[in-house]
């Protein structure tokens, strides 16, 4: 029953952090990406994969 929760948690803090990573590119660029919403689900989708993979790993006994 953890593992849902963690997941969730750790969810919902990878949305935050790709937002900022997404702003913090647009920021150095100068100007707004044309593809936002596609870059945004790609910064997602490597940080979600990668840590639960990692949560996966750990969870392992």
């Amino acid at each position: 029953m953890e593992q849902p929760v963690l997941y969730t948690v750790v969810a919902l803090a990878l949305y935050f952090v790709a937002a900022k990573v997404l702003d913090g590119l647009e920021r150095r660029a100068g100007h707004r990406f044309k593809h936002r919403s596609l870059i945004f689900f790609a910064l997602l989708l490597g940080l979600a994969i990668t840590s639960f993979a990692l949560i996966r790993y750990a969870a392992v006994p």
